[in-house]
């Protein structure tokens, strides 16, 4: 009985071992159709994900002012003419 099942799980080896080196056939050429439906559902992927990065830059724009108080910038005044002509 052993000899049997040591011999089935050899068997079994063997087989596993000689199946993991089988090549799968190449695939078929694409046609003209498939290759324009690739090609357009490819530009569509583009087009979504131009969109998610555009608004995932509004979100984190709008969560810096958020956090910054919403306040530009300060810029440098200019100087007056009263200020100028103190000098």
């Amino acid at each position: 009985m052993k000899a049997i099942l040591a011999a089935m799980a050899a068997g079994l080896m063997i087989g596993a071992t000689a199946a993991s080196y089988a090549k799968l056939p190449p695939a078929p050429p694409k046609t003209d159709e498939q290759k324009a439906a690739e090609a357009e559902k490819a530009k569509a992927s583009a087009a979504k994900d131009a969109a998610d990065l555009e608004k995932a830059r509004d979100r984190a724009v709008a969560n810096y002012k958020k956090s910054h108080g919403g306040a530009e910038p300060a810029k440098p005044a200019k100087p007056t003419k009263a200020k100028a002509a103190g000098k």
